[in-house]
């Protein structure tokens, strides 16, 4: 599927870009069965918030829980200081997460793509295994920041393999909080790790390396369409989106099945429920 151009540009920035690997028919059906997650999501059942600040803190049983089945994420804005959402509950979920790539028809068929599968070889997973889907809102105005951060972080394998696999449902732009990188920042050190050990979690400071900032960070801003390929140790952020204009996305977070996937990760499987491929 690569080139040894694009396969080059991989190795010596950490990501890359293909424009239009996804049709608007497809981006469609995802966008409308994600609406229709969020239209049957009873919010009485968890007003839990996605964050990356603190996380070891704001972890909960809900989210937790959400590893191996669907489940809905608000803002981290959505609430006002009464306890109620401040817009349409369509307008306030953060993210779904983390298990819809296995468990629902719709996502899977987006997700089990002959192309995609020959990506990831050409990126170096001989024996792909996906463990986390996300579908991301990015809601107008109040789309959270997402802090700088390393995958790897969240999916350690000996040697490290984890990869990532964004792709764009909407234009992602400066303005509505497109993703940023430092090109070349995956042959830094992986600064962080996030063990969890049954319902307790802790983030493990590895490495005191500073993140990026402007002088060496570059924005990713691509069309709908566009699938943006990254390295577990890429840093990469987003800003918040105070636009008008959603910049929703769905993820993929796969690693090499041929490396050792450690026992501390956050989702595991096991024989009634094992980890597939793309396809």
């Amino acid at each position: 599927m690569l080139t040894i151009e694009q396969q080059e540009q991989y190795q010596r920035d950490g990501y890359i870009i293909l424009p239009d690997f996804k049709g608007a028919d497809e981006i469609a059906a995802l966008r409308a069965r994600a609406e229709q997650i969020v239209n049957e999501f009873d919010p009485s059942v968890s007003q839990s918030i996605f964050t990356t600040r603190d996380q070891a803190k704001n972890t909960n049983d809900y989210f937790l829980a959400s590893d191996n089945t669907i489940r809905c994420f608000f803002e981290e804005e959505a609430f006002g200081p009464d306890g109620q959402l401040k817009q349409a509950k369509s307008l306030s979920i953060n993210k779904i997460g983390h298990a819809m790539h296995d468990l629902d028809p719709v996502f899977r068929s987006f997700s089990a793509d002959p192309k995609l599968a020959a990506v990831a070889r050409d990126l170096g997973l001989a024996d792909a295994q996906v463990w986390q889907s996300m579908y991301i809102f990015k809601q107008p105005g109040i789309g959270g920041e997402v802090r700088w951060h390393q995958d790897a972080t969240y999916f350690a394998t000996t040697p490290i393999s984890v990869t990532t696999f964004w792709f764009a449902l909407e234009d992602a732009t400066l303005d509505n909080g497109c993703l940023w990188a430092e090109p070349g920042g995956h042959r830094g050190p992986l600064r962080e790790r996030f063990i969890r050990n049954g319902d307790q979690v802790r983030v493990e400071k590895l490495d005191a390396t500073p993140w990026p900032d402007d002088s060496t960070a570059v924005p990713l801003e691509v069309k709908a369409g566009a699938l943006v390929c990254f390295h577990g140790l890429l840093p990469h952020y987003s800003a918040p989106n105070r636009s008008p204009v959603s910049r929703h996305a769905y993820t993929l977070h796969a690693t090499d099945g041929q490396t050792e996937y450690a026992a501390h990760n956050w989702i595991q499987r096991d024989d009634a429920f094992p980890v597939r491929g793309f396809v």
